[in-house]
């Protein structure tokens, strides 16, 4: 049976990654290592989370091919070292995803995204033993983002606030200790970065994702703020020069047009 569309435009990328790493190939892909090529699969990952959230389908496909590219480019890298192939990581893969998934696969029994999840981290810990509950977080990670993966894994073996209303007491806690440090010390940084994580497990409580909370805040800040400074434009006014009632006036003003 021929090799359907997928298999032979896998298969092909696959190939030409060879040929730009051979000798006579390409001489920037040739000088590449797993270290140089880091920057790139985080930024690729960046903007096809972007294009997702475009909803822009083209858009997506392309910059999905882009984060496959940096995974064959990075297992052909190490199969000429000998170390490991991209079948290697397919199998990987494929038997991880068998292996956490006995709801599947086996007779294991999760009917909620949540029992899949508590199920997930009890099977990755088995997989580990000998290492502690929060290592093999990358520390690369975004702060929300890890502050998020500490929290859910201590909760996944009981250390855990008994309601929202408990978080909520520990943040106004965290408020107060912030609040009798000097500015700019180590002290509030240290006591800043209590307050955040206390907010992170209130976003956990609350069913809130506080990387995408903050992301969606920063979006819509910057839409609220050129909203002020195209209006301030075409008063003839620079916003730089505007006093502060002015400018939260234009801010409401923009707020308002928003909801609308």
């Amino acid at each position: 049976m021929a090799p359907d569309r997928h298999e032979r435009s896998f298969d092909e990328l696959v190939r030409i990654m060879s040929v730009l790493r051979a000798p006579d190939g390409c001489p920037w892909d040739r000088e590449q290592t797993h270290m140089t090529l880091r920057k790139h699969l985080v930024e690729e990952a960046y903007e096809a989370v972007a294009a997702i959230e475009a909803g822009d389908d083209a858009e997506m496909a392309d910059e999905l091919g882009d984060i496959l590219l940096q995974v064959v480019f990075h297992a052909q890298i190490a199969a000429e070292d000998g170390r490991f192939d991209i079948d290697d990581v397919a199998d990987a893969i494929v038997a991880k995803l068998r292996r956490r998934h006995p709801h599947i696969f086996a007779d294991a029994i999760a009917d909620t995204p949540a029992e899949v999840m508590e199920r997930w981290d009890r099977i990755k810990r088995t997989e580990k033993q000998g290492s502690g509950l929060l290592d093999g977080i990358a520390p690369t990670l975004p702060a929300l983002t890890m502050a998020e993966k500490i929290s859910r894994r201590a909760v996944s073996v009981g250390f855990e606030w008994e309601t929202v209303d408990d978080v909520w007491d520990k943040v106004h806690e965290e408020i107060e200790e912030l609040k009798q440090t000097a500015p700019g010390s180590a002290e509030a940084e240290d006591e800043l970065g209590d307050l955040l994580f206390t907010v992170v497990n209130v976003g956990r409580k609350m069913g809130v994702d506080p990387e995408q909370a903050l992301r969606g805040a920063c979006a819509k800040f910057t839409r609220r703020f050129a909203d002020m400074e195209r209006v301030s434009t075409e008063m003839g006014q620079d916003l730089a020069e505007m006093g502060i009632q002015d400018m939260e006036a234009l801010w409401r003003r923009a707020k308002e047009r928003e909801r609308e």
